[in-house]
């Protein structure tokens, strides 16, 4: 009995979030943290990626800087996020 309250509770809280977070995008505030890069860190991205480095060390070798992880190192999953939007881009022109 218990588990089956929880789980809709659960459920409730979950779909008040979703509709906190559709009600926040429509009055134009962004959902998350602000975003730590930039064209100048991409650019080096693709380079280090064109001599095959790994994501790990991509990432040891960028440098944020901006806003309060300024000076810190994205994490390897940033970079795969910026190359792979920017691989999508390209591809969307090259389709267009």
């Amino acid at each position: 009995m218990l588990a089956a309250m929880s789980g809709m509770e659960r459920e409730y809280i979950r779909d008040r979030t979703l509709e906190g977070h559709e009600s926040a995008r429509k009055r134009g505030k962004t959902i998350g943290g602000a975003g730590v890069t930039d064209d100048d860190m991409l650019f080096t991205a693709l380079r280090l990626r064109d001599e095959e480095l790994s994501l790990r060390d991509i990432a040891v070798r960028l440098v944020i800087s901006k806003g309060t992880k300024k000076g810190q190192h994205p994490s390897p999953a940033t970079v795969l996020r910026m190359l792979r939007k920017h691989d999508e881009q390209v591809a969307a022109a090259a389709n267009a």
